[in-house]
């Protein structure tokens, strides 16, 4: 019997494991690197795009008011007067987006 189980596992096909790890790069690109790719393009676009005065929330949890831009950092007002230098890059679109639809 164990001899018949051997045989059998010698006749597939090699191309048959080709395919079915070549389905399975394509199916890991189309469901887990094509849209991290488009969240970060997304995600840089939004943070190109602020401006003076606009309303964000940090990565951190800060919320406040862009009150200027300096190359690729800018000046967060709190509340009271406080200011805080953050990298552009500290901006979370996803909890800007959040935050703004709150109101």
């Amino acid at each position: 019997m164990y001899s018949i189980l051997l045989q059998a596992q010698q006749q597939s096909n090699p191309y048959f494991q080709f395919i079915f790890f070549g389905a399975i790069i394509v199916v890991f690109y189309f469901f887990m690197i094509r849209p991290q790719q488009k969240k970060a393009k997304d995600q840089k676009k939004f943070s190109e795009e602020i401006k003076r005065g606009d309303a964000v929330v940090t990565i951190g949890g800060a919320h406040g008011t862009v009150a200027e831009l300096e190359g690729d950092t800018f000046i967060l007002e709190v509340e009271k007067g406080g200011r805080i230098r953050f990298n552009k890059s500290a901006i979370s679109m996803e909890a800007t987006k959040a935050a703004a639809n709150k109101k």
